[in-house]
């Protein structure tokens, strides 16, 4: 999607020139562009729609600053409507939406979902690390999936990699028992946060979903975080959807976004749950997760930062005369 956009864009930013304001006819052929990029990365037909919907809304009659063509006033807005899609900075009392909610009583739990093969484990390993260095806390693991005894393995290896305690878990447990006697020794031990794994499948399964509704109901998770493969693309959606269905999720960990992976099922998950993306997850390496910008997310999507900078710089200078 990166450089199948970055290259409609500037090839339609060429062409548009001269004109003083944002009208239907000079913004036809590049919203006609981003439609078909957007396709082509495998970004959902309504999310589309409606991304197109709004661009058009706020683009339309706004006047060109000077020192920018039209074709470059455009793009600030895609650039702008993109970052309020996959997430913008909304706040929720004091906090923002895409910052964990580790205010309650310790511990707070993290309930990890979403399909096999999406990197909940490792990810769970990567968010142990992440909150031990940068929020000083303490941290226990344990793994709910009794259904791989490689996975109950794997996720005792990463949280040794990472210096945090591992709860250890049995195939022939029952995932809800685990969880109970996870959570009852988090609280003897003081840990501040539990992070559990849980089972994944190769597709949406009716067990799967109750298996993991009763650990949420169990749990009463702080975080509900739906952990889903960027390469996905349009499949996502449907998981996405799935899980939105069962779980009050509260947030998305976008994995795999190095790669080819273009940022496509970012836009998908955002609109189909609803819920902020709070971390993106590149390479394999355990210290390879990171805060989630919608900002910084937009502009990967777009891949026009010279031409982001110049409109930013336009703006400032406006914002400047406003101001005299």
């Amino acid at each position: 999607m990166l450089d199948n956009l970055t290259q409609r864009l500037a090839r339609v930013v060429k062409t548009m020139r001269g004109e003083a304001r944002l009208t239907e006819a000079n913004t036809a052929e590049m919203l006609r562009e981003v439609r078909l990029a957007m396709l082509e990365a495998d970004v959902a037909l309504p999310v589309v729609r409606e991304f197109i919907a709004r661009v058009k809304e706020k683009a339309l009659g706004e006047d060109v600053v000077s020192s920018l063509t039209p074709g470059q006033a455009l793009v600030g807005v895609v650039q702008r409507e993109l970052t309020a899609v996959i997430g913008g900075d909304e706040a929720v009392g004091d906090q923002k939406s895409n910052e964990l909610n580790l205010n309650v009583q310790p511990p707070a739990v993290i309930l990890m979902a979403g399909l096999q093969g999406a990197g909940k484990t490792t990810t769970s390993g990567k968010l142990a690390k992440w909150l031990k260095e940068n929020k000083k806390k303490k941290v226990l693991t344990v793994s709910c999936d009794v259904y791989r005894p490689a996975a109950i393995a794997q996720l005792k290896t990463v949280s040794e990699q990472v210096g945090v305690d591992f709860f250890p878990s049995q195939p022939d447990q029952k995932p809800v028992e685990i969880a109970r006697a996870a959570l009852d020794w988090a609280r003897k031990h003081y840990h501040d946060v539990l992070i559990v794994d849980t089972a994944g499948r190769l597709g949406i399964d009716e067990a799967m979903m109750q298996e993991i509704a009763a650990l949420h109901a169990e749990l009463k998770p702080a975080e509900t975080l739906f952990v889903v493969d960027a390469m996905l693309g349009q499949d996502a959606v449907n998981t996405a959807k799935a899980f939105n269905d069962a779980l009050p999720l509260t947030g998305v960990v976008l994995t795999k976004l190095d790669g080819d992976a273009r940022g496509g099922a970012a836009l998908s998950v955002r609109h189909i749950t609803g819920r902020p993306i709070k971390f993106v997850g590149v390479g394999e390496k355990l210290d390879g997760l990171e805060p989630f910008y919608a900002d910084r997310m937009a502009q990967r999507i777009l891949g026009m930062g010279d031409i982001l900078a110049l409109v930013e710089e336009a703006q400032r200078g406006v914002d400047m005369e406003a101001a005299e």
